[in-house]
């Protein structure tokens, strides 16, 4: 399918209506905005800041997210048109397969970044700076001559970049005077970097195997410089730095939190099982609601800190400080 609809991208012979644009703006992966929820969380955890105002600041904010993520969304799938072609379930994308006007794309790529950095302002300075750093990541993930999804790593670095940034907006809807801890920022981008790197992974696999590598190539021009021994490793590369970033954060802000490592821990390895699936759902993250198991670990961990966020053990506190264990006498 991908393969025939590459011959003639976009030129289908029938028109786009309404709908088709509208699919554009990819509402159904509004599910991506969870990654905002942490920082609302650990925004009132680890500040505490006043919430007089949140009636407002939060559905604003998440307003202001939902329209500019849609605003990358249409760049992305109107540049990658010709690209998405040869990807057997990106080929079925308006773009690919109907004819749209270049206008009416841009005018709705307009309205929605115009309508989301407004609300953003409206929520406040913090967050705006954030959203305009949200909004500039779709300019450089897609637009040439930056184009960052054509490198190969910094395709993956660069789209899981978003990761941090909704943990900062989350952080932003409440708290206006501080940034969110370095450490913590750093894992969830290198978190969003496992997430990304098995999503290649998972297309690596799947395209290789039916389609052909060469179609692949031409899918993504970064595949060209990828295997799936460099895929694998690099998903190692990014957990490993994940996990011990976090624990850096888990240690340095509330000690309480290693508890709930080990459900961390299952959740990297169960996501990284579901890539090697045929038909993995890891290359439909907006999906990911639909996996029992995974979002069972999910739930467990999900309790676990929030518990763990308002449930001191006093017990756990002498772990951050050196010790040594006598064996002797001297």
């Amino acid at each position: 399918m991908g393969v025939i609809a590459a011959s003639h991208p976009n030129r289908t012979g029938h028109s786009a209506g309404w709908r088709q644009y509208l699919q554009m703006l990819r509402l159904d992966h509004m599910t991506k905005h969870v990654f905002i929820l942490p920082g609302l969380v650990l925004a009132y955890v680890l500040r505490q800041p006043p919430l007089d105002n949140v009636w407002w600041t939060v559905p604003l904010g998440f307003a202001s997210a939902i329209a500019i993520a849609s605003a990358n969304y249409i760049i992305n799938e109107w540049l990658d048109r010709e690209f998405d072609a040869f990807h057997p379930d990106k080929s079925a994308r308006p773009a690919v397969n109907t004819s749209m006007s270049a206008a009416v794309v841009y005018a709705l790529y307009a309205a929605a970044s115009m309508l989301g950095l407004v609300l953003a302002y409206a929520v406040g300075t913090a967050f705006f700076v954030v959203s305009l750093l949200f909004w500039l990541s779709g300019v450089v993930y897609n637009v040439r001559p930056l184009r960052s999804k054509d490198k190969v790593y910094l395709d993956v670095l660069s789209e899981s970049i978003n990761n941090p940034i909704r943990m900062m907006l989350g952080w932003a809807m409440i708290e206006h005077a501080t940034i969110a801890p370095g450490s913590l920022l750093l894992a969830y981008w290198m978190g969003g970097a496992f997430l990304m790197g098995t999503k290649r992974l998972s297309e690596y696999r799947e395209i290789a195997a039916g389609p052909g590598v060469a179609v692949l190539h031409r899918y993504r021009r970064s595949f060209q410089f990828y295997t799936q021994e460099s895929l694998t490793i690099s998903c190692f590369v990014y957990g490993t730095f994940s996990t011990f970033l976090m624990g850096v954060f888990l240690i340095k802000y509330r000690i309480e939190y290693v508890l709930a490592f080990p459900f961390m821990v299952m959740l990297f390895a169960h996501y990284l099982a579901l890539s090697m699936r045929s038909g993995s759902v890891a290359q439909k993250p907006e999906k990911l609601f639909r996996e029992k198991r995974l979002m069972c670990i999910s739930a467990i961990t999900v309790i676990a800190l929030t518990l763990l966020s308002f449930v001191d053990v006093p017990a756990m506190h002498g772990f951050s400080e050196p010790q040594f264990l006598r064996v002797g006498t001297r």
